[in-house]
């Protein structure tokens, strides 16, 4: 592998949204995902397959703190129903593979 970047992603939110995370995705064992709303509303999902947590930062409820994601679900925040399809869909990617 060369280590070149293949993703990046500039903040839309504004100042009041706080700093934005800054994900480095050299960590093995971990699934990253990235969403934007119709409105420009981002939203990052990074689950650690060693810990098996899901987290969840979205720039509307303030990039400085991550949401615990359960079963694919973020239950502190309300999300539309395309931002739990993406979760979901990430939650399901993430732990396909995992034996239970």
């Amino acid at each position: 592998m060369t280590g070149e970047i293949i993703f990046q992603a500039r903040n839309r939110h504004g100042v009041s949204a706080g700093n934005p995370p800054q994900i480095d995705s050299t960590s093995a064992g971990k699934y990253y995902g990235y969403f934007e709303n119709e409105h420009g509303e981002q939203a990052i999902f990074i689950y650690d397959r060693e810990t098996k947590t899901g987290a969840l930062w979205m720039g509307d409820a303030g990039w400085e703190r991550p949401y615990k994601v359960i079963d694919g679900l973020a239950p502190e925040l309300i999300l539309s129903q395309e931002e739990e399809m993406w979760l979901q869909a990430c939650w399901n990617a993430a732990t396909a593979f995992e034996t239970k």
